[in-house]
């Protein structure tokens, strides 16, 4: 699988590039600039890039802005941004078109090399990853977070990061069922019709977020 890296730290971007190419991925271009973003994935097309975004000369949302004008070039580009910070405006701008194949993940995030593989293969194959402290911070900001109880809060971050029913009861260590039933609630408090569709599911709750 191609890879694009876009990140001006210099450990960070070497990080990056061994722990993808520790999975087989293959690193084809890497960027530490703004201005370099959007040429290089027009020219390189890549099956997903992994974007910082803030990047020089403003250090604003170059990274951002260059995701947002590559995926209007070509429709579905897979682009997995990553953040220092809880930025939930550019969340929203980045996820706003609703199409899959796009990832909003914490710096943190990396540490867990695990998790964001897992994110990186989520967006490469058109689903889409947010992070589960962005989700929070929304739910804060945007509704009263406590029509959840605590477990349907962990099991709403699961579900923003794109994880299936599977995969959230094994994190969780709880059964099928039981994430299941806890799902079902989630929906019914945030008036969200049900999907078994992955993508969906985090669309809709991303949906409800923007509301």
């Amino acid at each position: 699988m191609r890879v694009v890296i876009a990140e001006d730290h210099a450990l960070l971007r070497d990080g990056l590039t061994r722990i993808l190419q520790a999975f087989d991925y293959e690193v084809i271009a890497v960027v530490d600039n703004g201005p370099s973003v959007l040429p290089t994935l027009l020219e390189q097309k890549p099956d997903v890039a992994v974007l910082d975004v803030r990047l020089p000369p403003t250090f604003t949302d170059e990274g951002l802005q260059a995701a947002i004008a590559a995926r209007a070039e070509v429709p579905g580009l897979p682009i997995l941004v990553l953040s220092q910070h809880v930025e939930p405006l550019y969340a929203r701008e980045l996820l706003s078109d609703r199409k899959g194949g796009v990832g909003y993940l914490l710096k943190d995030r990396v540490s867990d090399v695990a998790q964001f593989i897992d994110a990186v293969q989520q967006v490469a194959g058109g689903g889409t990853v947010m992070d589960p402290e962005v989700v929070a911070q929304l739910l804060e900001r945007n509704r009263p977070i406590d029509v959840l109880t605590a477990r349907e809060r962990e099991v709403l971050g699961e579900m923003a990061a794109g994880r299936s029913n599977a995969a959230i009861a094994g994190r969780l260590f709880v059964t099928e069922k039981a994430v299941s039933k806890h799902i079902n609630n989630i929906f019914t408090k945030l008036g969200l019709p049900p999907s078994e569709d992955d993508n969906r599911r985090v669309l809709a709750v991303l949906a409800y977020l923007d509301s």
